[in-house]
């Protein structure tokens, strides 16, 4: 998920609470986290879906929960945004299909790491 226009609003702290946000939202759509990682403008989640799940309901109220309680939570966050606008409207969602979750956690960890 990234934000909007790319903004750089993520922190160790607003992160975590975006996290803690989507491991409440999830259980009611069948949904389980499995990995979590973020880099200042972007998520990366790796969760795991009841096949029958309707994923993109989900993710807009995930997007519509964590962007309206972040924004109350951290007023800081309103300066870097743009018209209130929090999240960008799209998202990629991609299957894993047989990829081993290892792989995929271990793709997520690395993301936001800088190559020397």
């Amino acid at each position: 998920l990234v934000v909007k226009y790319r903004r750089r609003v993520f922190d160790n702290l607003i992160s975590s609470r975006a996290k803690e946000i989507f491991e409440c939202i999830a259980p009611n759509y069948h949904i389980t986290l499995m990995e979590w990682n973020y880099d200042a403008d972007h998520i990366h989640i790796l969760f795991r879906a009841h096949p029958k799940t309707e994923i993109s309901k989900f993710i807009n109220a995930y997007k519509s929960a964590s962007s309206r309680l972040i924004k109350k939570e951290f007023p800081e966050v309103r300066q870097k945004l743009w018209n209130e606008y929090f999240w960008s409207q799209s998202f990629c969602l991609i299957t894993a299909g047989d990829a081993p979750p290892s792989v995929l956690k271990q793709y997520i960890e690395s993301q936001g790491e800088k190559s020397e």
